[in-house]
Formats: structure tokens, C-alpha cells, sequence
């Protein structure tokens, strides 16, 4: 389905931006908006055709894009990437890592090569993307903008998706890691914790029906839009462009959830409360400790019943 941004005052006239795994879903939401606001986007997939399609699409709402075609996660890949926005349009501001895969099994079933992809493409790919367009905005000296995409699965676990929900939590660490690093060049960094209609989100099993009427063309229900925070990639898109923008040039190392009608703040981990043994801690005594005083502050495992982003 065509990307329908609604009209915004927020420009990115004359800046440069690459968004990985752009050929469908969020991503073409992303570069779509970037370029709608008028940035210069180079479109990443693994597949050209869906690349050259987002394209296609840009330039038939009167935007500026190019397609460049390869698998995330390779060093030459991120490294093309720069040198395609450079050669293209001249310049590099905004890089948007958001390629990905699934490979779902539990533990037990997991194996080294279902983990080992995910980690390639989302934490080695926004790992190499970062350091390549960090490189050359480093160079240019006028600062730049670097988002990752995260998941609710990295802030809050997901049941089947050991290696999805690790790699979306570090690149949260990554990005805040990044800000720190990358501050004196006034060069942000922030993730993105999008909940949105996907492949993805067709996947599971209690929104599945649900994802098939809004393929059919349905609308979202506004209780699922406002309690669920759950919306369309359009509604993601907002944020990218207020990321990659001048207004937002005071925030980094933050994590901001978006759905639906919903935006969000996750907060940095914080220590919930701390107590003291002179000498150290036996292990009856960290029992002893954990019963009277740590137990009732322990967090469950997965979302709360309100999916927070």
C-alpha cells in the first residue's frame, strides 16, 4: 500500500539521508516521509526490486531518491551506502538503520544460524551503517542525525525471539553509547521503538486477524490505535523526520516509542533500591535480603498488559 504522510511545516530541505531495508513496510514509510519533507534519500534493500519501487514512488511525489541494492551487516555494504548518498547528492546528514529479519524459534529449538542472522543484519548492520555514515559526517563537520530502529521485544523480552529481542535491546545501548561518543561532533543518536501494522506484526497470532483487515484495506480501530499504541508505518514516519530535523537537534540517547496515537519515553535501567552487607553477602544473607526487602519490587517478565510502544 502507498505511504500517506499528512502535511507537515518540519523540512529537511537540501540534507541527505540513507534508510536501509526501505524497499517495504516501515522503512518505505520512512524514506518516503524523509523525502516528502525534502531530504535526498538513498533507498536500501536486499531486493531490487522493491528498492527501485520506493524509488519510483519518491520520485512520482516529486522527490529526490536512489536505489542501493545489498545485504546489511557486510562493511563494504554500509561503505556503498555513504558513497552512493556522497556521489549522488553530494553530502550525507541522516542515516536511518532499519534492515532487518526474523528468526523465530525458542531456546531449544534456536539455532546458531537463526541467531547468527539476526545478529549480522540488525546489530553488525546498524554497526556498520553507524561507523560509515558517523565517519564521513565526522568529516563534513556539520553535525548529523543517526536513528536506529528498535522493538518493544528489546525493552521488554518477547516470547520465541531470544536473538530478535537481544539485538533490539543493544541497539538501544548502541545508540546511547553513540550519543555519548559522537556529542562534540553534534552528531545524535536515538532509537526508535516502533509498534506498527508489518510482516512482522502479521506474525503474531493475536493480531493476525487483525493485520489481514487492515491489508483488506480496514481501518485500525481507534481503541486499538490508542490503548494498544499499535497504528500503520505512516504513523511511525513523523518521528524520523522530527529526528533528522533541526528541531530536534538537543535530543540524543533517548529511546521514543511511537503507534498509533501513542508517543512515548522509555526510561534509561535505573537501580529500583540497593542495600548493604559490611564485609560482603553470604548467600542466606542476599536471601535473607531479597525476601524482606527486594521481592515485592521484582519486575515481571514481558510487556505489561498496556503495550508500552
Amino acid at each position: 500500500m502507498s505511504a500517506v504522510i499528512p502535511a507537515d511545516d518540519i523540512r529537511l530541505d537540501g540534507r541527505v539521508a540513507i534508510v536501509t531495508g526501505a524497499g517495504r513496510s516501515l522503512g518505505r514509510s520512512y524514506a518516503i516521509a524523509l523525502a516528502d519533507a525534502g531530504a535526498a534519500v538513498v533507498v536500501n534493500d536486499v531486493d531490487a526490486a522493491s528498492a527501485t519501487g520506493a524509488v519510483a514512488e519518491i520520485e512520482a511525489r516529486g522527490g529526490k531518491a536512489v536505489a542501493s541494492v545489498g545485504p546489511v551487516g557486510p562493511a563494504d555494504t554500509a561503505e556503498q551506502l555513504v558513497e552512493d548518498a556522497v556521489t549522488t547528492f553530494g553530502r550525507l546528514d541522516v542515516l536511518v538503520a532499519n534492515a532487518g529479519v526474523l528468526r523465530d524459534r525458542v531456546l531449544w529449538k534456536m539455532s546458531d544460524d537463526d541467531f547468527d542472522a539476526v545478529v549480522a543484519t540488525h546489530l553488525r548492520g546498524t554497526f556498520t551503517t553507524g561507523r560509515a555514515a558517523a565517519t564521513r559526517m565526522r568529516e563534513q563537520g556539520e553535525g548529523g542525525r543517526l536513528i536506529v530502529i528498535g522493538s518493544p521485544a528489546g525493552q521488554f523480552g518477547s516470547f520465541g525471539q531470544s536473538n530478535y529481542a537481544a539485538v533490539k535491546a543493544g541497539l538501544v545501548a548502541m545508540a546511547r553509547t553513540w550519543s555519548l561518543e559522537l556529542a562534540r561532533a553534534d552528531i545524535t543518536a536515538n532509537a526508535v521503538i516502533p509498534i506498527a501494522m508489518s510482516p512482522m506484526t502479521g506474525t503474531i497470532p493475536a493480531y493476525a486477524e487483525l493485520y489481514e483487515r487492515y491489508l483488506a484495506g480496514e481501518p485500525i480501530p481507534t481503541e486499538i490505535r490508542r490503548d494498544k499504541g499499535l497504528g500503520s508505518p505512516e504513523d511511525v514516519a513523523p518521528l524520523i523526520v522530527w529526528l533528522a530535523s533541526d528541531e530536534s537537534q538537543s535530543v540524543t540517547g533517548q529511546a521514543i516509542g511511537i503507534g498509533g496515537d501513542r508517543l512515548s519515553l522509555y526510561s534509561h535501567p535505573a537501580v529500583l533500591d540497593a542495600d548493604y552487607s559490611e564485609g560482603g553477602w553470604s548467600a542466606s544473607g542476599i536471601n535473607a535480603a531479597w525476601q524482606a526487602r527486594f521481592a515485592a519490587q521484582a519486575q515481571t517478565s514481558g510487556p505489561p498488559s498496556r503495550t508500552e510502544g
